[in-house]
């Protein structure tokens, strides 16, 4: 009979509480990478996540790419010397193939995901940014221009007083 106890006693706590199951462990350390055969090479990874820390990536990266190209561009036909119509499309094209490597390179390294999950995190980072109200940018920003008149008065003042010293010791010509 003493089993039959414990058995209805097992019975009924089974009923009273529910079995949890454990927890499933993640293992936050390793970064996930996209899957052997998963998306193509033009798929976003994590889409819709750090949005304007992206496309203040990409512009970043366009405005540097642009002027890179920009100065291959111009300063090519400087180093070759054939023809002046020659140089330019040499430049022209070293330029359109600079452009393109270079906009695949930064489509691969924005997408990868180690960056991916950098940009996010920096994109919720900022949300808890408190941000000065503007008011006191106002007040702040009138502070410092004060503040930077004064030392240009202090150091232009130092100057001719050193500079008339100096004129006066023989040292210069002219005091100005």
């Amino acid at each position: 009979m003493p089993d039959d106890e414990e058995s209805s006693q097992d019975q009924a706590e089974a009923r009273r509480e529910p079995r949890k199951e454990p927890p499933t462990r993640v293992d936050y350390k390793t970064p996930t990478t996209a899957k052997v055969g998963g998306p193509s090479f033009f798929a976003i990874y994590k889409k819709g996540h750090g949005y304007w820390t992206r496309m203040g990536t990409a512009i970043g990266a366009g405005l540097l790419g642009l002027i890179v190209a920009f100065e291959l561009y111009s300063q090519i036909p400087t180093f070759m010397h054939g023809t002046q119509q020659h140089d330019k499309m040499v430049a022209r094209i070293a330029a359109a193939v600079f452009l393109i490597a270079y906009t695949l390179w930064a489509w691969w390294f924005t997408n990868k995901p180690s960056t991916v999950e950098f940009l996010v995190a920096t994109d919720s980072e900022m949300k808890k940014v408190n941000w000065t109200t503007r008011k006191e940018l106002i007040g702040s920003t009138k502070v410092v221009i004060i503040f930077m008149f004064i030392i240009a008065m202090f150091l232009f003042t130092c100057d001719l007083i050193f500079g008339a010293f100096f004129h006066l010791v023989g040292v210069l010509k002219t005091m100005f």
